[in-house]
């Protein structure tokens, strides 16, 4: 099975760590971000792997190299490199196409998120007329996606400033459920022709993507319920992702 990993960020949220080195290889527990992104995939069956570079792109090209990550057997991985332009998550994608169009249907995940999801349930879940499928949860947050009762994606909020998007006009928030985003997605290979069809540039957001287009292309939620997930992009959480990494591997 296929999936991205999302490994280009700039990683400012980790400064002064990321001046010398790619979000992805900040090291929890004394294993870069990346490698526990992949072993966990490879634990629920992923193999063929894209990962995408733009902040210090050859020294995660090297690591992506070595043994103990691509002498795996049975384990494909291949960059996508972004060195040119950092395209953001919907570009990014839009970028991998050739690497990823094809198998139907895969999976992304952003590289600095650390979680006990059931990435098994999660897909078993995803429906087949989604162009993507969006894990949520109801964590606090002030940005949140709304969904309707079926959990079909209907735009988006932040609640800090009022501010509501959505393709379908004026709407109510509260008569929505709000949810938030993970950072973990399953495309299904018919995104490509949504990029075409809307003729999105180079750089652009999936999400905002996502808002802009849901009431033309069903974009579904999953919310798995009592998931433990964490946001390791920032310094102050890399104390409390190693706690939660010794957890996960009690368990």
């Amino acid at each position: 099975m296929k999936a991205m990993i999302f490994a280009a960020g700039l990683g400012t949220r980790l400064k002064p760590l990321t001046d010398t080195m790619p979000k992805a290889l900040v090291p929890v527990g004394g294993v870069p971000m990346l490698r526990h992104i992949i072993d966990k995939l490879a634990t629920f069956g992923y193999d063929d792997f894209v990962v995408n570079v733009h902040h210090f792109p050859d020294q995660i090209i090297d690591y992506l190299k070595t043994p103990e990550v691509s002498g795996v057997p049975g384990r494909k991985i291949a960059v996508s490199d972004e060195r040119d332009l950092l395209r953001e998550t919907g570009g990014g994608v839009r970028f991998a196409r050739p690497l990823l169009e094809g198998s139907g249907g895969f999976l992304v995940h952003n590289v600095d998120i650390l979680s006990d999801v059931n990435l098994a349930g999660f897909r078993a879940q995803v429906r087949p007329e989604a162009v993507s499928t969006i894990l949520v949860s109801e964590r606090k947050t002030q940005r949140y996606c709304l969904f309707d009762d079926d959990l079909r994606l209907v735009g988006w909020t932040n609640i800090a400033t009022g501010e509501v998007r959505s393709p379908y006009g004026q709407i109510d928030p509260s008569r929505y459920r709000m949810l938030a985003f993970s950072g973990i997605h399953y495309m299904s290979d018919s995104i490509f022709a949504a990029f075409d069809n809307e003729k999105v540039g180079d750089r652009f957001s999936i999400i905002d993507f996502y808002i802009s287009v849901c009431d033309r292309y069903p974009v579904y939620g999953v919310c798995p319920g009592d998931v433990r997930l964490l946001d390791i992009g920032k310094v102050d959480s890399l104390a409390k992702a190693g706690e939660l990494l010794k957890e996960l591997q009690q368990e």
